[in-house]
């Protein structure tokens, strides 16, 4: 039996699933001085492939061309390096730093927050594609597979 596809559903994903993407990174670099960070970049993100998901089913996971558990481990290996990198240096762990380059519209500073941020939204954006992909199988035989 063929699933229903919604040409509505279809029409409004394709436009919302970039803007929500955009908003998600959006959240992500700010979230270090103001409300948002990984985890809200990364529920939003995950939001847009849920969406995606609901449109058109498997092709969601796809669509990140790489598999849920690379997002998880690289999420977990970047956020015990920032926790780590630190205490090499004779800190204490998870102590902040921060970097500043002097650009043509002014001086832009990174800190160190950043990179945990990009590792928790990876993590998120990693489980919210993991659930997808379960909830995407047909049955048991499926998911030992996958």
């Amino acid at each position: 039996m063929i699933p229903l596809r919604s040409r509505i559903l279809d029409v409004g994903v394709r436009a919302l699933f970039h803007t929500l993407l955009l908003v998600s990174l959006f959240f992500l670099f700010r979230g270090h001085n103001q409300p948002g960070g990984g985890f809200a970049g990364g529920l939003v993100a995950g939001a847009a492939f849920v969406l995606l998901w609901m449109a058109r089913r498997r092709d969601a996971v796809v669509t990140l061309r790489a598999t849920p558990e690379t997002f998880l481990g690289l999420g977990l290996l970047a956020a015990v390096t920032t926790a780590l990198v630190p205490v090499i240096g004779s800190g204490r762990m998870l102590e902040s730093a921060s970097v500043t380059w002097s650009a043509p519209l002014g001086d832009v500073t990174v800190y160190s927050v950043l990179a945990f941020d990009i590792a928790v939204y990876l993590i998120v954006l990693g489980f919210v594609a993991v659930a997808l992909r379960r909830l995407g199988n047909d049955g048991p035989d499926d998911v030992a597979r996958s």
